[in-house]
């Protein structure tokens, strides 16, 4: 990782705990704070513990990021993606790590442990946190994907 020191809210369900392991380390190990959320345990759990956990961390700004991980990635991103200014991506590459960052501002990176190999997350991981929004066009956009009680302005 070579972005500079963030605290990166992370969390996932045991299906996602070898990957998250994965993870973690290569976060802890460029210098991010981590802010664990679980599970640490393979015994089975419910994912969206987890991810409104890691979302409401964000949400609160205790944290700049988040990462969760799951078999899928989806079940979790739908959960996070309930939380008010919180935009979830499952990840699959670094060109969709790239673009939901530079394009729809993400900020929790989602991963499937039984669909995405360790050094692929990885290489994901790096660019999501690597870069940068482009707002622009890009925040309007944004702003119409807003709760419409929160879009009453834009009318």
């Amino acid at each position: 990782m070579t972005t500079a020191p963030l605290t990166i809210a992370i969390g996932g369900d045991h299906a996602g705990l070898p990957l998250k392991a994965v993870l973690q380390e290569a976060l802890a190990e460029a210098g991010h704070r981590l802010v664990d959320f679980g599970t640490n345990s393979a015994e089975s759990v419910d994912y969206p513990d987890f991810a409104h956990q890691v979302a409401a961390a964000v949400e609160g700004g205790r944290a700049a990021f988040g990462v969760l991980v799951c078999g899928t990635g989806i079940g979790v991103q739908i959960a996070a993606n309930r939380h008010s200014g919180i935009r979830a991506a499952v990840l699959h590459d670094t060109t969709e790590a790239r673009l939901t960052r530079s394009h729809n501002d993400a900020n929790i990176a989602c991963f499937g442990a039984r669909t995405t190999g360790a050094e692929v997350a990885l290489d994901a991981l790096r660019a999501f946190l690597g870069t940068a929004f482009e707002g622009g066009r890009h925040a309007r956009r944004l702003a119409k994907i807003e709760l419409p009680a929160a879009r009453a302005d834009l009318s």
